[in-house]
């Protein structure tokens, strides 16, 4: 019983759905419920739920969301309190379509996570985009009262599914939203820049155990863990090897990884982004600022979409994290930061229903005026309008790790600073951490912890005398060297608040606003990948080499009065694995003996590259 409810709290933490005003009884009252089953191109079956509006004087378009997490509760006379995007939509009357992918849940197939996309199919190959075409197409043709036009969207694995609905090619699609959507497993979610995250590993058990029929309840298991505590579980576990007592061979997503650390045709061949070309429905890409999930698939698939097609394609970031834009929370906040009101509310009613009402029921012809890129500025609290992205506006601008912790505006590659990075006591990413799956709030948390540790690097400006606004990405050419042959690089991108800074209602209660270290941005590189994710190389020990790192796209003030500050360390525990800093062909094979201490250097000509507007 343990083990089911850690099952299903799990899930609905991936499913990342609230009840907001969407009731069962509302639903009950106003919707006809159906469950069909959809035979693909191939005969196989997939279990869809429908919710058609019971007012039959009008037609309506479809919205659908394909999804690995169930469309429960099954059976016709149960329903769910939450059918669609939003609130809105639900009131004014869609036919909204859940469906359990291939291979999950109550359909028919073999799942294969992140399936691979077929270009060319012939006869009857399948994939994600054959499936949702299949699906368009019974839909539109079967179901009473559909005005001929379809929209997809999903969170998280749902939203990857959006993606993927715009290589279905089916002309009845018509408008897309992917919303925090995963978009490569190497760079999402379980991987950053191929450093494995460690804080994902129990949702392993959620997408490694494979089923041989339909099911309705779950057929997988969580692990029973000997503690709550998640930095002294995985370090007393030891090396990644020794997690096997938990994941046996019939774990399938598990063997995967381990048995593809690189970048290979494995983990190629299931990402989204290459396979983006020539989109034709217009598509609202979603992403939250402080997304500790899934920070790389939207910025990435507006990017490409961008790059090469002619559709209509916009991009919304807000301040939230994993999810936060379905939710009804009134005071949006990530951990001890508030940030605004009613900020998920306004963005349902006046972006995602306007949206797909301006293609789905008005068939474009209506008036829509989104700004192209609608980005908070997470610093100073308002929503900025941008005509592309990053902003044409913003100009490059240089900081070096300088002498005495200064971010300085000239290098000096005769200064440099050392610290010892010691397997056996890595820096850990929180000061709250516990056996959950990947917490939300360390997105934004106080990093004064860090700051004084001394495996931790710290260099920051003066006082700031202006207002300076970081808009688009950040890169870290970092100019460093270690005793060993192999390190992590973590760099962390710090807003130090000033000293008469006022508590939030949401500031932890041990905590003042006081000196806070809010973090904007952070990412890790694992240094062997430092010249492709494909071809992992060593370190020469004492060697001076420089390791790039790209931190995804920020959108905030560092207002008058704060400090931009940065913080360099080579462990993250647990959040990512621990690297044994010893080159080893496969780390996940790595031996208790092949963890190291070691001496790491970072010289003064070190640069970190903001996108600044002026």
């Amino acid at each position: 019983m343990k083990n089911l409810k850690k099952c299903i709290f799990l899930m609905l933490l991936f499913v990342v759905f609230s009840l907001h005003a969407q009731t069962e009884e509302y639903v009950r009252a106003h919707y006809d419920k159906q469950e069909v089953k959809i035979k693909m191109r191939d005969g196989v079956s997939l279990h869809t739920t429908i919710y058609s509006p019971k007012d039959k004087s009008q037609e309506y378009p479809i919205l659908m969301m394909r999804t690995p997490y169930s469309c429960a509760p099954y059976g016709e006379e149960n329903f769910k309190g939450r059918i669609g995007p939003n609130q809105f939509m639900v009131e004014e009357g869609n036919i909204f379509v859940q469906q359990d992918v291939r291979g999950r849940w109550n359909s028919e197939g073999t799942y294969d996570n992140m399936r691979a996309y077929i270009p060319n199919k012939k006869g009857k190959q399948v994939d994600e985009a054959s499936d949702t075409y299949d699906t368009i197409d019974w839909l539109v043709k079967n179901l009473a009262n559909n005005n001929g036009n379809v929209g997809t969207w999903g969170i998280s694995y749902p939203g990857f599914y959006a993606t993927y609905s715009l290589l279905s090619g089916h002309p009845a699609l018509k408008a897309v939203s992917p919303q925090a959507c995963i978009s490569d497993f190497f760079f999402d979610d379980f991987h950053h820049n191929g450093a494995f995250l460690e804080s994902y590993w129990r949702a392993v058990s959620l997408f490694g155990y494979m089923k041989d029929e339909p099911v309705t309840k779950p057929w997988y298991a969580f692990p029973d863990l000997p503690s709550e505590d998640q930095y002294q579980f995985f370090l007393d576990a030891g090396p990644l090897t020794n997690l096997d007592e938990y994941y046996k061979e019939d774990n399938v997503f598990w063997q995967q990884i381990k048995d593809h650390p690189d970048y290979d045709e494995f983990w190629r061949s299931r990402g989204i982004i290459q396979h983006l070309r020539d989109i034709k429905p217009a598509v609202m890409v979603v992403g939250g600022l402080f997304d500790a999930e899934d920070l790389y698939g939207p910025f990435n698939t507006y990017r490409k979409i961008e790059e090469t097609s002619d559709n209509y394609n916009i991009l919304v970031y807000g301040p939230w994290s994993h999810g936060d834009w379905a939710r009804s929370t009134e005071r949006q906040a990530i951990g001890n930061v508030y940030f605004g009101d009613n900020l998920s509310r306004d963005f349902q009613k006046d972006y995602e229903t306007k949206f797909f009402n301006h293609f789905l029921k008005n068939d474009g012809k209506d008036e829509i005026d989104f700004p192209e890129a609608s980005m908070y500025d997470s610093g100073s609290r308002k929503w900025n309008s941008y005509t592309q992205w990053p902003p044409k506006a913003a100009e490059i601008k240089s900081f070096y790790l300088g002498e005495n912790q200064m971010l300085s505006e000239t290098a000096s590659a005769d200064y440099a600073n050392k610290f010892v990075s010691d397997p056996s006591k890595p820096v850990p990413y929180s000061e709250d951490i516990k056996m959950v799956f990947t917490p939300r709030k360390y997105m934004t948390d106080d990093q004064r912890f860090a700051a004084r540790r001394p495996d931790v690097l710290v260099y920051e400006t003066e006082v700031l005398t202006e207002d300076m606004t970081l808009s688009g990405e950040i890169l870290a050419k970092l100019q460093v060297a270690t005793t060993g042959t192999a390190a992590d690089w973590v760099v962390k991108v710090i807003d130090v608040y000033p000293p008469d800074a006022e508590d939030y209602p949401e500031t932890q209660k041990y905590l003042k606003m006081d000196n806070y270290h809010m973090m904007v941005r952070s990412e890790v590189m694992r240094g062997r990948f430092r010249d492709g994710f494909s071809d992992p190389k060593a370190f020469e020990a004492n060697k001076k080499v420089e390791v790039d790192i790209t931190l995804q796209g920020v959108n905030h003030t560092f207002l008058k009065g704060h400090k931009l500050q940065i913080q360099i360390q080579s462990t993250w525990f647990p959040l990512i694995d621990r690297n044994p800093q010893t080159f080893v062909p496969n780390i996940y094979k790595a031996k208790a003996e092949d963890f190291t201490k070691q001496t790491h250097t970072v010289f003064g000509d070190s640069e970190i590259q903001f996108s600044v507007l002026k």
